[in-house]
């Protein structure tokens, strides 16, 4: 028999504050998790979802590196950047915070003490790669060198971003530094392991033989790893930035932030509801569900569990409903490479449509298997299915009653006609189908059966004809008394899936948001209800919209493959000058404080910037390359004593230094480490 349970605890993959997130993370984790705790809202269920960002770990470290702040800066940065973006798409987080707060410090630290006093871990040496020159040992990530199975030259120590091969560092033909350069050698550490090998009797009982109902791809994947065998993980690793591992003797360690990354669901919840946190992690009667990508199957299903088993008083994952990846245009979605479609940007391109992106993503959503999204599709679903059925049965009720009904609900008697019962029967069965689907995780099914209560209104006004009914026919009235019952069961049907258009549904439907069970009733509108105005719910997308879409991608495609071709051949150098005519040159270090678009110009951006003495407006070409929004807090190096001059119409007052690659992308120069402002370039 299923366990009964009084609350549903839904908990999201943290995302990495080291760059925006794209159309893959929607699709994959964020867009099913939001129509999960939607859903269950609806139905009057006690649900959380928390989220947050996963800010320790190497990627944070690279990104801070390379852009020449610090760690915090950059997860500062980007934390807020990720939290709007999943804000502008309606994810209803209950909390979405972070793993920097003070909360998942101590909450981290005393998961690990507990374990560590528990006696849970086990304490080996192995040989890990060393930065001589940089004096500390290295992450995986910053090693770099020939994959031993493609030849990639620039393979990095944990995976080979060409073959997509997973690596070892000692895999590597010709390792090297990246932060250095130099030849790394192999130096002995010591780190605590998760001795994962001493719970595979527990976890083949409890995933195996226990829930047999996990998706093929979970099971199967988890099964994969026992059926291999499982090996102690270490929780540790030799950085500067992270949470420090809580006992003596560990300086210059933190937790490994697959250990520290999962905590932070409790400690997000303990944030939210300091007082009854652990009615929610502690209480059998919660059913903790975890909403995630293919990548994250083995944490949250094996490692994770084991780190809450060893514990000893937290309740276990109920379901994992992991997805695969979604690609982009046949091709598989790089950050690296810009191969993205970003969320801020969709929404800069197409205003107020997240709608239609979620309905694409979710109609596309890779359940079962790696899916692929396309412009072309997305325009297409948008115009045949959002416009061309829902939109357009909604129109057609709401118009016509105006029209004979000034816009209001029409007075009928229950209905009697046989057809109209037959309708009433299509409607019933799809309702279920809609509530089968969405108990067990299946989105995709889930929202085309919503879209077959707008089929099923688009057929019976057609075969109705209301149109060619006499105005004073009771029959008018009936039929267009059904076709608002319908409208109003659409506004509960699709809002997990379309919050933002249900909310615009509602106000021409003078009516509030309604409970789920009000779904199967077959009047939800009373007669004589005032409607509000009718609009159009949705609009078509040209082909313009689209062209510019597959253009930007192009330009993308066009600046990876100008900067992966070889041979290279910079250009000439200019000619010789004097060192005297060079030292007129006062180059100097600044901090950008505020940055914006240039109206009327796609290349101009105006910034802010603090050059140590005073503050001073520069105006750059770099609009195409750089979003304005990452640029803030960001180092450069510019001319300080260049003259003065106007650029549309804005007074610019010296000139940001940029390298140009082969293929005109831009680069800003800037210290690869903090530097005061104002501080001189020689």
């Amino acid at each position: 028999m299923k366990k009964q349970f009084k609350r549903t605890l839904i908990t999201t993959a943290l995302p990495y504050a080291n760059g925006p997130v794209h159309i893959g993370h929607l699709a994959g984790v964020y867009v099913p998790a939001d129509i999960y705790a939607r859903y269950l809202r609806m139905k009057g269920e006690e649900t959380l979802m928390i989220g947050g960002s996963d800010e320790h770990g190497v990627p944070i470290t690279i990104r801070a590196r390379k852009e020449g702040l610090t760690p915090q800066e950059i997860v500062d940065r980007y934390h807020e950047m990720i939290r709007q973006s999943f804000a502008d798409f309606g994810i209803s987080f209950d909390i979405y915070s972070r793993t920097t707060s003070q909360m998942h410090y101590d909450t981290a630290s005393d998961f690990f003490r507990t374990l560590y006093d528990k006696g849970a871990f086990t304490e080996q040496s192995c040989e890990q790669y060393y930065d001589e020159e940089a004096g500390l040992f290295l992450a995986d990530r910053y090693i770099m060198g020939s994959c031993p199975h493609c030849s990639n030259e620039n393979a990095y120590g944990d995976q080979c971003e060409s073959c997509g091969s997973s690596l070892s560092p000692t895999e590597l033909i010709n390792p090297r530094s990246t932060i250095s350069g130099s030849v790394p050698v192999m130096r002995e550490t010591s780190h605590w392991y998760l001795p994962l090998d001493r719970y595979e009797a527990f976890l083949r009982e409890w995933i195996l033989d226990g829930h047999r109902e996990w998706k093929p791809n979970v099971y199967g994947q988890c099964k994969s790893w026992l059926d291999t065998g499982l090996l102690p993980r270490a929780v540790s690793r030799d950085l500067d930035w992270g949470i420090p591992v809580p006992v003596e003797g560990a300086s210059g360690k933190v937790l490994y932030v697959w250990f520290d990354a999962p905590i932070g669901y409790i400690s997000n919840t303990k944030e939210l509801r300091p007082h009854d946190w652990e009615r929610w992690w502690k209480d059998d009667s919660t059913r903790l569900v975890h909403f995630i990508g293919k990548d994250n199957i083995v944490f949250h299903c094996i490692i994770f569990p084991v780190m809450l088993k060893a514990e000893g008083s937290y309740i276990l994952p109920d379901n994992v409903p992991a997805n695969e990846f979604l690609n982009l245009e046949g091709e598989k979605i790089s950050t690296s490479r810009n191969w993205a479609v970003w969320l801020h940007e969709y929404l800069e391109d197409l205003p107020g449509k997240q709608d239609v992106l979620r309905y694409v993503l979710t109609a596309n959503a890779p359940e079962s298997k790696d899916n692929d999204f396309t412009w072309k599709d997305f325009q297409a679903r948008n115009n045949n299915e959002l416009v061309a059925i829902l939109g357009n049965f909604v129109n057609r009720a709401l118009v016509l009653t105006a029209k004979y009904f000034d816009g209001r609900v029409p007075q009928t008697t229950a209905p009697a006609y046989e057809y109209d019962l037959r309708t009433l029967s299509e409607l019933a069965s799809v309702k279920a189908e809609l509530q089968r689907y969405l108990d067990t995780f299946h989105f995709r099914e889930a929202q085309k059966e919503a879209m077959n209560l707008a089929r099923i209104g688009n057929k019976y006004l057609a075969d109705s004809e209301p149109w060619k009914i006499p105005a004073d026919s009771p029959r008018l009235a009936s039929v267009m008394n059904m076709a608002l019952q319908i409208t109003a069961a659409l506004t509960v049907a699709f809002e997990p899936f379309l919050p933002f258009s249900m909310q615009k549904l509602r106000n021409m439907l003078n009516l509030e948001q309604l409970p789920w069970s009000r779904l199967n009733e077959h009047l939800i509108l009373l007669p004589n209800h005032a409607l509000g105005s009718p609009e159009l719910l949705f609009e078509k997308i040209d082909d313009a919209v689209i062209e510019a879409q597959m253009q930007k991608l192009m330009n993308t495609k066009k600046a990876n493959e100008a900067s992966e071709s070889k041979p290279y051949r910079a250009e000439p150098i200019s000619p010789t000058i004097s060192f005297e005519d060079f030292a007129k040159l006062d180059i100097r270090s600044g901090i950008i404080l505020e940055c914006e678009k240039v109206p009327k110009s796609d290349k101009l951006l105006r910034l802010l910037v603090d050059d140590g003495l005073d503050k001073r407006t520069i105006v750059s070409g770099i609009a195409e390359r750089y979003d304005p929004t990452e640029l803030v807090g960001q180092q450069i190096c510019f001319i300080a004593n260049l003259a003065p001059r106007k650029l549309r119409g804005i007074m610019s007052e010296g000139m940001i230094l940029c390298a140009e690659d082969a293929d005109g992308t831009l680069s800003i120069v800037s210290p690869d480490i903090k530097v005061l402002p104002g501080s001189k370039v020689k």
